[in-house]
């Protein structure tokens, strides 16, 4: 079912991805962010597009999802400083 939902069809699969980052973050998965965030970046989505998500994720969430976006954020900025975004090499 995972393959099929992210498959890139109508919306890409970063766009996606970037949904996956916005639920994410309102329900607290850290598993999740650091998946949907990594994939999100592997599939082409910019650091900025992947900011968005998370702040998406924070409007939708009200504070709860304030606190939880830290750990999306700091995932964020660990891939943007390993440099290759996550991809395995």
């Amino acid at each position: 079912m995972e393959k099929a939902a992210f498959a890139s069809g109508a919306l890409e699969k970063k766009f996606k991805e970037m949904i996956a980052i916005g639920i994410s973050v309102v329900v607290n998965c850290e598993s999740c962010m650091q998946w949907h965030i990594r994939e999100a970046l592997r599939a082409g989505a910019t650091e900025e597009q992947v900011l968005e998500a998370i702040e998406v994720g924070m409007e939708m969430g009200g504070g709860p999802a304030t606190v939880s976006s830290r750990f999306g954020i700091s995932v964020l900025e660990y891939y943007a400083k390993k440099g290759d975004h996550g991809q395995s090499g």
